[in-house]
């Protein structure tokens, strides 16, 4: 099956971007991590927040609360499409880093994705 890419696009023969199933699930969760809880207007308690995090100041305990908050967040919203099975989170100066390993409960096969964002 394939999906829409996200962000939308064209390609080269102008036709739409797609994906496939792990692409999509990719997709899904850069969303999921990089939305602020409030900026969906009839979801307004998806995402995650850990962007709010990096003003708290660069510390061993902020970043296992960006995990716990990825964590709770990544299960609730994605758990029935997979499974995490690692979750590593570095904020560096004004970048956030997640590198996140996680098998996908249709196919059965793991992927490993590191997510960067500066803010």
């Amino acid at each position: 099956m394939s999906f829409l890419a996200h962000p939308y696009g064209v390609a080269g023969d102008n036709r739409t971007l797609v994906r496939d199933d792990a692409g999509h699930v990719r997709d899904m969760l850069e969303l999921l991590l990089f939305t602020m809880p409030g900026e969906r207007v009839n979801r307004p308690d998806f995402g995650c927040g850990v962007a709010t995090l990096l003003f708290a100041g660069n510390s061993p305990e902020l970043a296992l609360s960006a995990e716990l908050i990825i964590q709770g967040a990544v299960q609730r919203w994605l758990g029935q499409v997979l499974a995490v099975s690692g979750l590593r989170v570095v904020a560096d100066d004004a970048t956030l880093t997640i590198a996140i390993d996680y098998t996908l409960r249709s196919t059965g096969e793991s992927r490993s994705e590191t997510l960067v964002r500066p803010l």
